[in-house]
């Protein structure tokens, strides 16, 4: 294995000193990440063709306490974007073949960089780097935590053989704890996609007029998306009563005077999610719609009013739907009031009634009441947060009160 990055932990995404406490509780020597999500987690590295079809194999190693040892394991198709990257995890193993040709004289420092890759050993297989990979970090006869996600069928079985000293553990779920508190720059990289996301509602809305379709509208917030450096991900829009459709995708149906207008949606800023939910009318609000809104707007802020480190998830949960019961919607009902949210849209904490999850600092969150009404339409507050020592900060711009358009 060869050491080919920088030794620098500027930008790094994975929250170390949680993954060596984590893998420590688990009795883990080494953590590999296969899943798309996890390998941008653990290394900083988008591979381009793991995030656009299933199959594709790319892997990060990380030993425990040994950071220094850890490698990526990629496809030779892929080295351009590994050199173009910033990536933290410090060795490379390479697999596969793949022709590029070099022109004559001088080169910039990408390109030379690009040839070292391409000067690496092939592996062979994907596996059998991923073999070498873990071998070279010292745990070859050691406890490894795999990533099951991103493995094909059959490839935990060749793993096992090429590693017959190992003893292999799924390691999605460890994942999924670790990637629980976010560092600075991811808190940094979510405040900004969820305000994007803000600003991309008030810019659908200054669209409204009698007429418009949902396809203009969300063509509007996907635009000011884009604009604001962020890629569409989620652009649930609905007018009247097809705002009660929980998963509405934007169709010709036309704004008429009283509709409500339903946003659940989010971008994806460097790999990023956001996942937030705002509600306004076109014309005078109806009594029950500014009732049911209001009641779902205190439910909400009940919730957030209670978080921090060493609150229940569950007790979240309660106090959402409680409060906004109380508040005029005394049939209200829920399977959840929301979820951790990063570098994948639902992360750890889960708001539910039987959730085992305690609330940490550093976690952040989306706190929401949705109420769908089949026939009459569909209301939804949702507001993105992270847990501080003493309460929660707000990434939201807007307080989510019902907004009345124009």
């Amino acid at each position: 294995m060869t050491r080919l990055f920088p030794s620098s932990q500027s930008g790094q995404l994975v929250n170390l000193d949680r993954l060596d406490a984590v893998l420590a509780v688990e009795n883990v020597d080494a953590l590999v990440a296969s899943s798309p999500e996890n390998v941008t987690y653990a290394s900083g590295y988008w591979a381009l063709s793991q995030w656009i079809r299933r199959g594709p194999q790319t892997y990060v190693v990380i030993p425990r306490k040994a950071q220094d040892r850890s490698a990526v394991v990629a496809s030779t198709a892929l080295l351009d974007l590994l050199a173009d990257q910033d990536v933290w995890v410090p060795n490379l193993r390479r697999f596969g073949y793949f022709q590029m040709d070099r022109a004559a004289g001088l080169l910039s420092s990408l390109d030379e960089k690009l040839l070292g890759f391409f000067g690496l050993p092939d592996d062979g297989t994907p596996l059998e780097a991923l073999a070498m990979a873990l071998t070279d970090a010292g745990v070859a006869k050691a406890r490894i935590a795999i990533d099951e996600l991103g493995l094909l069928p059959g490839d935990w079985e060749h793993l096992q053989d090429l590693l017959p000293n190992a003893t292999l553990v799924p390691g999605s779920g460890l994942f999924r704890t670790i990637r629980a508190i976010k560092t600075p720059e991811e808190i940094n990289r979510l405040r900004y996609v969820a305000q994007a996301a803000e600003h991309a509602i008030q810019a659908a809305l200054a669209e409204a007029r009698s007429d418009i379709t949902e396809i203009e509208m969300a063509r509007a917030f996907h635009r000011k998306t884009v604009e604001s450096d962020c890629q569409p991900v989620l652009g649930c829009i609905g007018f009247g009563p097809r705002s009660a459709m929980p998963n509405v995708q934007p169709s010709d149906a036309r704004l008429v005077e009283g509709d409500l207008i339903r946003f659940d949606v989010g971008g994806r800023f460097k790999h990023y999610r956001a996942d937030i939910a705002r509600v306004a009318v076109f014309g005078e609000p109806s009594a029950k719609i500014k009732s049911y809104h209001r009641a779902l707007h205190r439910g909400v802020q009940a919730a957030l009013e209670m978080i921090k480190p060493g609150v229940k998830a569950a007790d979240v949960f309660a106090r959402a739907v409680d409060i906004t019961r109380r508040e005029g919607i005394n049939h209200f009902a829920r399977s959840h009031v929301g979820h951790g949210i990063g570098i994948d849209g639902y992360d750890l904490p889960d708001l539910t009634p039987t959730s085992p999850d305690i609330i940490e600092a550093g976690m952040v969150m989306c706190v929401e009441a949705p109420y769908y009404e089949i026939g009459w339409g569909g209301l939804q507050v949702e507001d993105t947060v992270v847990v501080r020592d003493d309460g929660i900060e707000t990434f939201m711009i807007t307080d989510g009160r019902l907004r009345v358009s124009p």
